[in-house]
């Protein structure tokens, strides 16, 4: 059954979507037929093209493992900081200055794990599902949504840009920042382009928080989430008000001239998270890329996977999930 993924960013807690990645490689079934990522999740998004290219499942598995077994190793070399995804300085100095003085020579370890898994030069010249990577445009706040056709590390490390911790990175004379923040990840090109109808969305910012967070650090990790997640939201109620729409025309979809109208009419949406789980992390738990914790959330993320295919294997190809009811403003 051809599927669609939407891989959402977060820091190391990338880790969990390698798991529900790895997890979703051994489903016979499943066949991935595109694949959308932001910060972290298009990391994996490139790493899982490449693999498959390289190797089909099992080189996928195996090159995902690479990819995060380099970053656990890169954290614990690393002096000055615990982790490739905090950019050689602490967090609290990241919020007293800017990384162009703190990291003036622009220093980003994770660049260089990233060009040395993948080869982007064969990845580009190949057929295989469409690639997308969001990034953000400085200059103007939009989305902008990178193809397989044109990706290389730099604009992978644009997709990953936290602007507090990294320098802006330079594509065509625009500059970027995380794509999570307009489009973690960017749905609508993936449901457009891709072939297949069911979209499965790994989510790892937890939507739900049981408490109104009282310490300063529990309230900046709450407007992490929500922040990460509001790019999400908007383009699922887009999808919900294109369905309803669709309905209370009450005529076949091919009839409308749009053709994300048709695509949307079929589609059928799927999610995979960890919100308890990843919860319990803290949001501040994403600049912590030691071995212990990647594996740790490769594990919750295996689970996650093993349980939603329990739960929800049969609803491949037949309906969704999820409820869009939900999503509707």
């Amino acid at each position: 059954m051809p599927v669609e993924l939407a891989l959402q960013g977060g820091g190391s807690h990338g880790a969990f979507t390698w798991g529900v990645l790895d997890r979703l490689l051994e489903e016979e079934r499943v066949e991935i037929a595109g694949v959308s990522g932001a910060s972290a999740g298009a990391m994996n998004a490139v790493v899982l093209a490449y693999g498959l290219l390289d190797g089909g499942r099992e080189g996928a598995r195996a090159l995902l493992e690479r990819f995060w077994t380099r970053v656990g190793e890169a954290a614990g070399f690393n002096p000055f900081a615990m982790n490739p995804f905090a950019a050689f300085f602490g967090e609290m100095m990241s919020r007293l200055a800017s990384p162009y003085q703190l990291n003036p020579l622009n220093l980003n370890p994770l660049r260089a794990i990233v060009a040395d898994v993948v080869d982007f030069a064969r990845l580009r010249g190949s057929e295989g599902p469409p690639v997308f990577v969001s990034a953000t445009a400085v200059s103007s706040g939009r989305l902008h949504v990178f193809r397989r056709a044109e990706l290389d590390a730099d604009r992978v490390m644009a997709s990953a840009c936290l602007p507090m911790i990294f320098q802006a990175v330079e594509i065509d004379g625009e500059a970027y920042w995380d794509g999570g923040y307009v489009g973690n990840p960017a749905l609508l090109p993936l449901v457009r382009e891709s072939a297949a109808h069911d979209l499965v969305i790994v989510q790892i910012n937890p939507v739900l928080r049981a408490e109104v967070p009282r310490r300063a650090q529990d309230i900046v990790d709450r407007v992490n989430e929500v922040s990460f997640n509001s790019s999400l939201v908007r383009e699922m109620q887009t999808i919900a008000l294109m369905k309803q729409l669709i309905e209370a025309e009450g005529v076949p979809a091919h009839h409308f001239r749009e053709p994300l109208f048709r695509q949307v009419d079929e589609l059928r949406v799927h999610r995979i998270h960890g919100d308890a789980d990843l919860a319990a992390f803290g949001a501040h738990t994403k600049l912590h890329a030691g071995r212990a914790q990647l594996q740790q959330l490769h594990g919750l993320g295996r689970g996650a996977a093993d349980a939603w295919l329990e739960w929800h294997r049969r609803d491949l190809g037949r309906r969704s999930s999820v409820n869009l009811l939900d999503y509707q403003p």
